[in-house]
Parts: C-alpha cells; sequence; structure tokens
C-alpha cells in the first residue's frame, strides 16, 4: 500500500468529490453523497503530516468508510498525485 500522509489523503478525497466538512477530535470530517447507494458516506481522516499507518490507512480506505481500497488509492495518485 502507498505511504500518504493524512493532509495527502484529505486533499485527494477532496479532488474525488469527498467535501471537508469541520473538524473532528481526532482529525478532519469528510463526507460524500452516493447515489447508487443513497447514502452519504463518512470518514475521519487525521490531519497530520506524518505517514498514515497502514491499518489507519486501511481503515478509511475500507467498505464501511470510503469504499476506495488500494486500488481506488493508486488511481487517485496516478490521477493527481500526492
Amino acid at each position: 500500500m502507498k505511504r500518504v500522509t493524512g493532509f495527502q489523503l484529505i486533499r485527494l478525497l477532496e479532488k474525488d468529490g469527498w467535501v471537508s466538512k469541520h473538524k473532528a477530535r481526532h482529525g478532519q470530517l469528510m463526507q460524500k453523497w452516493f447515489s447508487e447507494e443513497g447514502r452519504t458516506r463518512v470518514t475521519v481522516v487525521p490531519r497530520t503530516r506524518a505517514v498514515l499507518p497502514t491499518g489507519t490507512l486501511a481503515a478509511i480506505l475500507g467498505e464501511k468508510q470510503t469504499g476506495l481500497g488500494a486500488q481506488g488509492l493508486v488511481s487517485l495518485i496516478t490521477q493527481w498525485g500526492v
């Protein structure tokens, strides 16, 4: 899995259509409406310049939060850079 900081991930998610709502206790709250699912997905990304731990990144990219997966992250980095 790619090494990415919290701030880099926030920028990538914003370019993917996620909206930064406000600072949460542990990071930046992000949300995006998925019309095919008929619901809004919400995730909290740590606001840090440090590289995100593998488990944290995997949880954020997982099906319950963003649903992007590792390939989705790679395609965002390929498209927009880090």
